[in-house]
């Protein structure tokens, strides 16, 4: 892809079509605001650059019929999601639909070249499979604090050797085409606002809960990552003063009490001291205690189970209350890999959430879990490259 569009309302006309799928140039015309005339010089400019092209004759509304245009139905984004365990890679079209989808465990403490080698190696599969012949441009979400302009680590407290990596950099090297980088949290918020529970909502949180905790926070339809781009980073609000220590270097913080980390180690715990029989027997069974080994035992009713889910979804709503209290929202979606744990966690949440934030905040607040799970992240990523790319040059 070498074409960009050359002004906004181009820019407009290509997001629209992203978002909704072909359509008229009458229905286009009743979405933005421009002359019949000057709407049609604008489509006609972006055929020529073959970002989008005709697609048959509209239905009749009338009169003369219209004719649909699309986005070009070559078009190929390339979404990468790396998590603190596992890479997710996706292939989508230009209107963000998944087209083929992999994913693998693999450790972000390996570092930033082990770890885009298996993302890459997994790109390979994907072209292979023939859903692309190349990628015109790749989206790429990390589980850190990332300084958005040039797409760089900052500090990441669970990504050792990944501070400062340049990370688009390398990626549009490697990958021959535009690549632009965010915290994965962002992207998993753009990708419930794309095609999950947030679609028709302009103001809400999405809120992560995996190994580590952190929330994106949309404002008017579009990401807020504060001035620094750190915005989002709960996980190390404190929750108890003086409380244990965090990987931040800091003590008390919500990780340091919840998240698949500290979760895994209160039930290995449990387990090794023989409070929770349950989950001894299961880690016997799977050699470790994660999320899911929880979610079972406090499916099969072990009090220990349930408890650790109760206390970490009443810690986890302390503090999305006090969000909810500052920005209210219109929508707190919950998401990650712990969200396993399912209903008993969401209730937690909830509960405290109600309980603690003024009435005015939460009469009409939908507290949710994300439809798309694994695939939010790699199709916000697609999403944060497709607004880079359809944006004027």
């Amino acid at each position: 892809m070498t074409a960009r569009p050359a002004n906004a309302h181009q820019a407009r006309l290509l997001r629209l079509l992203r978002d909704h799928g072909p359509n008229s140039r009458a229905q286009l015309g009743d979405q933005v605001d421009l002359s019949r005339s000057k709407l049609a010089v604008e489509v006609d400019r972006l055929l020529e650059t073959g970002l989008v092209v005709a697609d048959g004759l509209a239905a009749s509304r009338g009169g003369r019929r219209s004719h649909n245009v699309r986005l070009a139905p070559a078009l190929r984004f390339l979404g990468i999601d790396i998590g603190a365990t596992s890479v997710d890679v996706a292939v989508t079209n230009a209107e963000l639909e998944v087209l083929g989808h992999l994913t693998q465990p693999m450790d972000v403490r390996e570092g930033p070249v082990a770890v885009f080698e298996q993302a890459l190696a997994l790109a390979g599969k994907l072209k292979a499979s023939g859903v692309a012949e190349g990628f015109d441009g790749a989206g790429i979400g990390v589980p850190g604090p990332v300084r958005f302009p040039e797409g760089v680590p900052v500090a990441p407290p669970i990504m050792p050797g990944w501070d400062g990596f340049p990370v688009r950099e390398a990626l549009s090297q490697e990958l021959g085409c535009p690549v632009m980088v965010d915290n994965d949290v962002n992207l998993m918020a753009m990708g419930e606002q794309h095609a999950g529970v947030a679609r028709t909502v302009r103001d809400f949180l999405f809120v992560k809960i995996g190994t580590g905790i952190g929330c994106g926070i949309v404002v008017g339809g579009e990401v807020y990552r504060g001035t620094t781009g750190s915005a989002g980073d709960i996980g190390h609000i404190q929750v108890e003063p003086d409380g244990r220590p965090c990987a931040c270097g800091n003590r008390g913080c919500l990780e340091a009490y919840f998240g698949g980390a500290s979760l895994a180690r209160d039930a290995e715990a449990a387990a090794r001291e023989g409070t929770s029989p349950e989950l001894a027997a299961r880690r016997a069974a799977a050699g470790t205690l994660g999320a899911p080994e929880v979610a079972a035992a406090a499916a099969a009713g072990d009090p220990v189970a349930l408890d650790l889910i109760r206390t970490g979804g009443s810690r986890t709503g302390q503090v999305i209350a006090g969000l909810v209290s500052f920005f209210n929202p219109g929508l707190v979606v919950i998401g990650g890999g712990v969200t396993g744990l399912g209903h008993t966690l969401l209730a937690a949440i909830r509960t405290q959430v109600y309980r603690q934030s003024l009435p005015l905040a939460t009469n009409n607040l939908p507290i949710v879990l994300g439809e798309l799970g694994q695939a939010a992240g790699v199709t916000g990523a697609a999403r944060l490259i497709s607004d880079h790319l359809f944006s004027p040059a």
